[in-house]
């Protein structure tokens, strides 16, 4: 089964943390920041939750040249194929600040749309070969699109297509089988608050082949059958987001299956229950997304969208802190930061034994856990020149305490065009130094042992 989904995708970010005081000069709770975690938002969270299910997902969709866009690509899965959607503006970003597991502020950022003009011809191949089509419409332009209307609404009798709309969005198109707004959607899309009163409004408004109106725990309205769908008591949160598009998600493969409206809405609210029951999108890791083995897929991303890559290099054998500014600051210098990482062996030869002290993979794990890396390659040689001649990053970083002209692999990077920035270092901070203060702490202790004795 091939789902295809239609629609704007976000960042959607959480900072969490604690609130045990005021702000002094404000009414207003200090949230401590623990932790930060992006995840998929919009239609991009849809076509991740299909593909946790095993089917294979297209997703349509815009996004800005910007980190917010990038972080998109880095957290979807391999199981989402990506088509782009023209795009103008930021991407559209969404931060929840929570403490104590209660949502203080949210922040929206990024204005971008996609605007109305001609999709490249991959989208129109993608819809005509797909079994199921979601319209994950977040008000952001890619329903409105005229052109991209059209092909929906030319979309075969025997190919489901299911419409979750958005108040500011476009209505959706005639050929939808099935729409799917929430209780608060459909009271703005109709003056109709009792359901399924409302739900039975907007299917002679749309002229669609039916409307469910999801009501959280109390089910769904199904019109024109003017059926309640109950749900299921489940023990649930207080954390909802991303049930609609649980529910949609559903709703679509359970019609491609062949299965009646009825039941498709039913399965949809049993399934969007157990989605808010096991914590809702805040619950959802990347940690199940592939790790690049060797950073030439981030690459083809940043050279298919124009962006601009960044890559440093080091054994990073003992991560410091010293290491994770030098990183920072290569990471705000373009799209995307590769580390071009020294094996075991590489190390060896450069250090000498009994260096390194940790094996490549525990390094690799620990940079790939930083949040300014978005892929390590590891190279075997004892430069990475071969790797950069590869992967030509636009920017070679480098420590601040490197002559560049000394560097063997200056004549690379200067011989495909790219530039070498020097950044300064944060003082204080060296493997090397490490090393000697463990060994003298090593030594000192003996001493002591031997006094003792």
């Amino acid at each position: 089964m091939k789902l295809v989904v239609v629609g704007d995708a976000l960042l959607d970010l959480d900072l969490t943390g604690s609130a045990s005081r005021l702000c002094p000069d404000a009414p207003v709770p200090v949230v401590d920041v623990e932790s930060r975690r992006g995840r998929p938002g919009g239609a991009a969270l849809a076509a991740v939750l299909a593909a946790d299910q095993g089917i294979e997902v297209t997703l349509i969709s815009g996004r800005g040249a910007d980190p917010a866009g990038y972080e998109i690509d880095r957290l979807l899965p391999t199981g989402v194929r990506l088509v782009d959607l023209p795009f103008t503006g930021g991407t559209p970003s969404k931060t929840r600040v929570r403490a104590g597991g209660q949502s203080v502020v949210r922040l929206d950022s990024g204005t971008g749309v996609v605007p109305d003009v001609v999709p490249g011809p991959a989208v129109v191949r993608e819809l005509r070969s797909a079994d199921a089509v979601l319209v994950a419409d977040y008000g952001r332009g890619a329903a409105s699109n005229s052109r991209l209307r059209h092909e929906l609404s030319r979309l075969p009798p025997g190919t489901p297509m299911i419409w979750d709309p958005h108040p500011r969005g476009a209505a959706p198109v005639a050929r939808a089988d099935l729409v799917v707004p929430n209780e608060a959607e459909a009271m703005r899309f109709s003056d109709m608050t009792a359901q399924p009163a409302g739900a039975m409004a907007l299917w002679r408004e749309w002229e669609c082949g039916a409307v469910a109106v999801t009501m959280g725990e109390r089910g769904a309205a199904l019109a024109p059958s003017c059926e309640l769908v109950a749900a299921p008591e489940l023990d649930t949160t207080t954390d909802t987001c991303g049930a609609g598009d649980a529910f949609a998600v559903a709703a679509a493969l359970a019609l491609a299956r062949g299965e009646t409206t009825s039941d498709a809405v039913a399965d949809a609210v049993l399934a969007a229950s157990r989605f808010v029951a096991c914590g809702g999108a805040g619950a959802w890791t990347a940690g199940d997304r592939p790790v690049s083995e060797n950073g030439l897929d981030v690459v083809e991303r940043v050279r298919e969208r124009g962006g601009r890559l960044v890559a440093a290099g080091g054994c990073f054998d003992l991560l410091h802190p010293g290491h994770v500014d030098l990183l920072n600051q290569a990471r705000r210098l373009g799209d995307a930061l590769v580390v071009c990482l020294n094996s075991d062996a590489s190390v060896r030869r450069l250090k000498g034994a009994p260096r390194p002290l940790v094996g490549v993979e525990d390094r690799k794990c620990l940079l790939e856990a930083l949040e300014s890396v978005d892929a390590v390659a590891v190279f075997e040689e004892t430069t990475p020149c071969e790797l950069l001649a590869t992967i030509r990053p636009d920017v070679w970083v480098k420590g601040g305490d490197y002559e560049p002209s000394r560097l063997p692999e200056a004549k690379v990077v200067e011989q495909y065009g790219g530039e070498i920035v020097r950044v300064p270092l944060v003082g204080g901070y060296s493997t090397t130094r490490m090393l000697r203060n463990l060994l003298e702490l090593d030594v000192n202790r003996e001493e002591l042992h031997e006094r003792a004795g």
